[in-house]
C-alpha cells in the first residue's frame, strides 16, 4: 500500500506565500489526466467520480478543454452537477484533441506553455488522475513551481487502482539519493480516490 503524504508541508518559500491572506481560499481547481479513456474501467469511474465531486463541494474545474478521454468524463459530470467549466485548448490540440462545444467557457491558447500558465492561474489547487507524458510534464511543473516558492497551492495525486506507485517509489528513491528534500518531497500529496482528494484540498 503506498503510504499517504500530505500536501501541506510547509517549506520557507510555502510559508511565505501561505502566508498572503485569505486570496489562498480554493475556489477553482485545475484537473490534469489523460486524453484517453486508458484500459480500466476504474479509470473513468474515478473522472466521473472526481467531476461530480468538485460540483457537489461548489468548486469550479479548470482542465485541458477535450471533450474526450478522462478529461472529457471529468469535465461532463462537472457540468452535469452544476459546475463552472473552464476549458484551456492550445491551437495544436485542437482538432486531436476535440475540443469541447458545452463549457462554460473554452479558452484557445496558441502554445502548450500558455496552456499550463493559464491553467494555474486560473486554478487554487491540482489534482491529478491517470494520464501519460502530458499529465506527468504538468503534474511535474506545478509541483516544482510550488518548491520554488512561485505558488502555495496543494498538489494531489489520486492514485486510482494503484497507478502512481511507480513515480511515488521513484519520488522516495530521489529523497534517498540526495536529490529531493523530504519538505519538498512532501508537495506532493496522494489520495486513495476523488473525493478524499476535493477533501483535501477544500477542507471540507
Amino acid at each position: 500500500m503506498t503510504a499517504r503524504i500530505p500536501f501541506n508541508a510547509q517549506t520557507p518559500q510555502n510559508r511565505q506565500a501561505a502566508s498572503a491572506g485569505p486570496g489562498n481560499s480554493v475556489r477553482r481547481v485545475a484537473v490534469y489526466c489523460g486524453s484517453s479513456l486508458g484500459n480500466s474501467p476504474a479509470f473513468l469511474a474515478e473522472a466521473s467520480a472526481l467531476g461530480a465531486a468538485i460540483a457537489a463541494a461548489g468548486l469550479g474545474l479548470v482542465y485541458g478543454g477535450a471533450s474526450v478521454g478522462l478529461m472529457g468524463a471529468v469535465a461532463d459530470a462537472a457540468l452535469a452537477g452544476g459546475a463552472e467549466v473552464v476549458g484551456v485548448l492550445p491551437a495544436v490540440l485542437f482538432d486531436c484533441e476535440v475540443g469541447h462545444t458545452r463549457l462554460t467557457s473554452l479558452e484557445r491558447v496558441d502554445t502548450m506553455h500558455q496552456r499550463k500558465a493559464r491553467m494555474v492561474e486560473l486554478a487554487d489547487a491540482f489534482l491529478v488522475l491517470p494520464g501519460g507524458y502530458g499529465t506527468l510534464e504538468e503534474l511535474l511543473e506545478a509541483v516544482t513551481w510550488a518548491q520554488l516558492g512561485l505558488h502555495a497551492k496543494p498538489c494531489v495525486l489520486i492514485n486510482t487502482a494503484g497507478y502512481w506507485d511507480g513515480l511515488l517509489q521513484f519520488l522516495d528513491s530521489a529523497v534517498a539519493a540526495g536529490f529531493l528534500k523530504p519538505g519538498y518531497r512532501a508537495l506532493m500529496g496522494v489520495a486513495a480516490n476523488a473525493e478524499e482528494a476535493v477533501r483535501l484540498v477544500s477542507g471540507g
